[in-house]
């Protein structure tokens, strides 16, 4: 861990399982600080300025989609929901409004830790992928990827992406043509072996979230396409500045 430690924002209504969270992320080296319901996560977010948010589903005042939803207005930061066993539209909807991945109640303290670490490492801004040209950048038609800066641009103009749709670009893109199917996505990009089938739901959710911001049509994409009985793939043919 580095002298300046990563900062995590426990938004929950459960004073109990805000002390655990905080007793374990503070052992393993996170600075920890805490909200008990939406509107106090929103005020503790402008004031620490968090690396990465927990935040649960059901909260008084403001519940998490709320939160989810207006940090997405200024805020690129990780996003992790906590919802609960049954309920999977609630990890659609979360993932739908921006969330990077889910942890299901009740959930293991080692678990959550894991996911944080990968998505903390995933949207590090260090390219990890061999075939990226030693400039960084990679021009596909009328978009420009910048995989030094972590930065997209359509037609000249500045695409936002979160970290983690950043990231399952860059493996798209660093292999065009190959066909990945969700569970190695999951792998590659989350860090994680998929346990249940709706697992990968992330994976279609974040496929669809691309789609809505680079394609010209999403409901007919040509950038990022279905490999059928298999994944996704990126079909373009990649220009590369050297």
């Amino acid at each position: 861990m580095d002298n300046q430690k990563e900062k995590i924002l426990i938004v929950d209504d459960e004073t109990s399982i805000r002390r655990i969270l905080e007793t374990r992320l503070s052992i393993v080296g996170y600075e920890v600080v805490s909200a008990s319901d939406g509107e106090e996560a929103l005020a503790v977010f402008k004031k620490e300025y968090p690396n990465l948010v927990v935040l649960d589903v059901m909260m008084p005042k403001l519940d998490g989609y709320g939160v989810c939803q207006e940090l997405r207005k200024e805020s690129d930061v990780p996003i992790i929901m906590l919802t609960a066993l049954g309920d999977v539209s609630d990890r659609i909807t979360g993932l739908e409004l921006g969330a990077d991945d889910y942890v299901i109640k009740p959930f293991s303290p080692k678990e959550l830790e894991a996911r944080i670490r990968s998505v903390l490492r995933r949207v590090d801004k260090i390219p990890t992928y061999n075939s990226i040209p030693s400039s960084g950048i990679i021009n596909i038609g009328f978009l420009k990827v910048d995989i030094n800066k972590r930065q997209v641009y359509k037609n000249n103009t500045r695409i936002r992406l979160t970290g983690m749709e950043f990231s399952l670009l860059e493996l798209l893109v660093s292999r065009a043509g190959e066909p990945f199917s969700r569970s190695s996505i999951l792998q590659e990009v989350w860090g994680y072996t998929p346990e249940r089938h709706v697992d990968t739901r992330v994976v279609d959710v974040h496929i669809s979230r691309l789609r809505a911001k680079l394609e010209d049509d999403p409901s007919n994409p040509d950038l990022i396409l279905t490999a059928r009985g298999t994944g996704y793939l990126f079909q373009r043919i990649i220009e590369t500045i050297q």
